[in-house]
């Protein structure tokens, strides 16, 4: 018995050393972790059961079958994070550069059915040069039946890429498909097909950074949410984004001790709104002194920056928050802004995540780029996901809602159940200026001034839409962070009556 007992420490320790000592040197000499060294730090001490460590490839291909290394390039397993389950993937690209077999994909898909059965959610850590090519299509199989598997679980469980490492190739397909990605600086790059196949087909040489890198995919491509330093903040970064997360669609939101006290007032967001309409002030400050103790999780800060998305905590429970962004382009809504917060907003009603909405809109970005960049389609995403939303929706109204953009806003036209407005809200069509040139159309500059004047009087006062009951109270702006948690709490036990469909048809 000690004897098969001592071959079993010694098999587990081969495959730990994953591709070998110089191989994770290698890794280490480029500032990487190893795929276990990130599970480690991903996940709480002591918690992770890994699966399938003696797995190895079938292939007999090109001398396959004399190397073989324990794991086949894969570390698949479940843990905890903060006490609540998840399962995870990692790619380890010291083995056969962490490439993808027939083996490789069924320990991957194995992970992915369990956390679907558990109801738990999936995070991948890429780092990985695409299929093994030496497999031909029994790679690309597997690839596809974990895009297949993707699919499956959007909207069911969160699903979550952390690209650590080159993604090439089918790699990139899957993380399209999850809920978030998030890169490293420097060291991780997505591309379908990299710099080599590029200059090949196209003759246009590009380094690998400039076609992939985190700076191009978190400020143009949007295809990532975030990216971070290094391994050690990205994975830091991970365990807090899971906090926020329901474990599930239908397991309702963390709910986590605090000592914040939802009837906390903020004096300071009295004189938050500039005297003048046309001066710009920071909406993250209203977020942060909304949020329990400050706390803030921003996604896709980087781009279209003129609105923010994000998650806070209030009263313990998460809240996804939208917000305009005066500081940038005067928070006007253009196709950028529109699809990233459509995204956001179908993501916290799919995992049953209350939205507070803070508007302070101009409307919509005019011109040709804009128009040609299909502003009014992307607009309609946005437009589309809050009509469709069925979590609880509060927006609160801080100054400029202009126009189609008020509409867009979770107005209380499309759904938003409670609506309120700061005294310094300005509702109406377009801003007072505008509207008087197009009313009366000439005068002196005293005239002018006086009719603006009465404009502004009398349709730009929040009263105007309080009256007609599309803003449910004109609140106080100190008060905003415990108006927002009572109506929240009011709206706990929302119901939602929808038609039956087999899908809706979103302007994509």
């Amino acid at each position: 018995m000690r004897t098969v007992i001592e071959g079993l420490a010694e098999r587990r320790a081969q495959a730990r050393l994953g591709g070998g000592e110089r191989r994770v040197a290698a890794q280490h000499a480029k500032g990487k972790l190893t795929a276990r060294e990130r599970i480690e730090l991903l996940l709480d001490p002591g918690s992770f059961e890994e699966f399938g460590m003696f797995v190895e490839h079938r292939s007999t291909d090109f001398g396959m079958e004399r190397q073989k290394i324990p794991g086949d390039g894969v570390v698949t397993g479940w843990g905890t994070i903060n006490g609540r389950l998840v399962f995870v993937f990692a790619k380890d690209f010291t083995v056969f550069g962490g490439s993808l077999s027939e083996a490789h994909a069924e320990k991957v898909q194995k992970i992915q059915d369990m956390a679907l059965r558990a109801r738990a959610p999936i995070i991948g850590l890429y780092d990985a040069g695409g299929a093994r090519i030496q497999e031909g299509v029994a790679a690309l199989g597997g690839y596809a039946e974990i895009f297949r598997r993707n699919v499956e679980a959007s909207g069911v469980i969160p699903q979550i890429s952390v690209i650590m490492g080159p993604c090439a190739g089918g790699d990139v397909y899957s993380p399209a498909m999850t809920d978030f990605i998030f890169m490293v600086r420097d060291t991780s790059y997505m591309f379908v097909t990299g710099p080599d196949v590029v200059k090949t087909v196209t003759n246009e040489s590009v380094t690998a950074e400039d076609l992939g890198g985190a700076r191009v995919h978190t400020t143009k491509s949007a295809i990532a949410d975030g990216a971070f330093e290094n391994d050690v903040e990205a994975l830091l970064q991970m365990r807090r984004l899971v906090d926020f997360l329901p474990a599930n669609n239908r397991s309702g939101v963390p709910e986590w001790p605090t000592a914040d006290l939802a009837s906390r007032h903020e004096a300071s967001l009295d004189t938050l709104v500039p005297d003048s309409a046309n001066k710009p002030y920071d909406m993250k400050e209203l977020i942060l002194k909304v949020a329990d103790e400050g706390d803030f999780f921003e996604i896709q800060a980087d781009f279209a920056r003129n609105i923010v998305t994000g998650f806070i905590r209030l009263e313990g429970r998460t809240v996804g928050v939208v917000a305009n962004q005066p500081t940038v382009l005067a928070g006007v809504l253009d196709y950028d802004a529109s699809r990233k917060a459509a995204r956001f907003v179908r993501f916290c009603d799919c995992f049953e995540i209350p939205i507070v909405t803070f508007v302070d809109v101009p409307g919509f970005l005019p011109g040709t780029a804009q128009e040609y960049g299909g502003l009014i389609k992307h607009g309609a995403k946005l437009l589309f996901a809050y009509s469709q939303a069925s979590v609880p929706l509060v927006t609160i109204i801080t100054r400029k809602a202009y126009g189609g953009a008020y509409d867009v806003m979770a107005s209380k036209h499309i759904g938003a159940d409670v609506n309120y407005a700061w005294p310094t809200a300005q509702i109406a069509v377009m801003g007072a200026k505008g509207a008087v040139e197009i009313i009366f159309r000439g005068g002196d500059a005293e005239t002018i001034a006086r009719q603006t004047k009465e404009y502004e009087d009398r349709f730009m006062s929040p009263f105007v839409a309080a009256e007609r009951g599309y803003v449910d109270e004109v609140i106080l702006p100190h008060s905003t962070r415990r108006r927002v948690a009572r109506a929240l709490a009011m709206l706990r036990g929302k119901a939602s009556e929808q038609p039956w469909r087999k899908h809706d048809n979103i302007p994509l």
